[in-house]
């Protein structure tokens, strides 16, 4: 007999694990290594008061070639700096400068032939850089789908669920390989459009993490396209179409249609990572592949558009810049 209380707590703590990984990946590093979501709020020019300047000054550092200067407010009129005061203030705004008194040389950080590196304090949203290769970052979602995915698994065999409630059946495969390929292309090219628009109407999609999953060897195209987004598109069908739609349809006696809704905002939620704009059309998308699977009762339909979806967004982009 069939443990429905069981297969919803293990769906749920899948649920909870997913949306959590989503969350912290907002401040994963691409590019230059700086997250999509943190934001830079560091001026150019800093405005520090210095015991060195005359009265009514202030030493203004320039954060890009950390030279400082001297502004003196009297009735409007700026004054010129004061060489002593101008010198003062770059040894006390550089952390590497060492100052120098009498005969004493001045060292390499300080000397006129030297051209100053800037330097820049990470603030509390900024998010470090990373060194990790782009197929090692491949890699851990490929795994971390994969270990959630068999947990699911483990979860629906230990409480006895069917594998028919998910929508596993094997006849018509040919059938259901076509539909899905249809609608994966249609779902792409209906993106795509969406996104151009989108575009022109000042709203950009953060493709961030994209560009930060995107192989740069043919070895990390095929672990992209031949093993993470196969596990990708796999386990998200499995949890989100397969467990919260068919089987918890079967087991609470729920309309589908309610639950493919409920699915559909939380799969939303679990793309953060792709900023406000990629959460509102994945939901959307995340609705029209679970109406699909109400409709077809396959979970291969899905899981092949679902596939073809990802896998012409990275490769479509790579290839002629869409």
């Amino acid at each position: 007999m069939t443990d429905w209380a069981a297969f919803t707590g293990f769906t749920g703590l899948v649920l909870v694990a997913l949306l959590s990984f989503a969350y912290f990946s907002r401040g994963l590093p691409h590019g230059d290594g700086v997250s999509a979501f943190s934001s830079d709020d560091s001026d150019s020019r800093v405005s520090t008061p210095s015991d060195d300047a005359p009265a009514g000054g202030d030493v203004v550092v320039d954060a890009d070639t950390d030279e400082a200067t001297v502004s003196h407010l009297d009735d409007g009129a700026a004054s010129p700096p004061d060489d002593e005061a101008v010198s003062h203030a770059a040894l006390r705004t550089d952390d590497h400068a060492t100052p120098h008194t009498g005969d004493t040389e001045p060292s390499a950080e300080t000397s006129a032939d030297h051209d100053p590196t800037p330097t820049h304090q990470a603030s509390d949203g900024d998010s470090l850089p990373t060194d990790m290769p782009t197929y090692l970052l491949i890699a851990n979602v490929a795994v971390s789908q994969a270990v959630l995915g068999g947990f699911l698994a483990f979860g629906a065999w230990y409480a006895g669920v069917p594998v028919s409630a998910f929508g596993l059946s094997p006849g018509d495969v040919p059938t259901k390989l076509g539909l899905g390929v249809a609608l994966g292309v249609a779902l792409y090219v209906v993106n795509r459009v969406g996104s151009s628009l989108s575009r022109r109407l000042g709203f950009a999609p953060d493709e961030a993490l994209r560009e930060t999953l995107t192989p740069e060897t043919p070895t990390g195209w095929v672990l992209l396209l031949v093993v993470a987004l196969p596990l990708i598109a796999g386990f998200e069908e499995l949890l989100f179409r397969g467990a919260l739609v068919g089987a918890l349809s079967v087991g609470l006696d729920v309309s589908p249609w309610f639950l493919a809704a409920v699915s559909s905002v939380a799969f939303g939620v679990g793309h953060t990572a792709q900023g406000r704009l990629g959460i509102v059309v994945t939901g959307l998308l995340g609705f029209v592949l679970a109406a699909t699977f109400v409709l077809t009762g396959s979970l291969l339909v899905v899981v092949v558009a679902h596939y073809l979806v990802n896998a012409l967004e990275f490769v479509g982009n790579e290839l002629f810049g869409w």
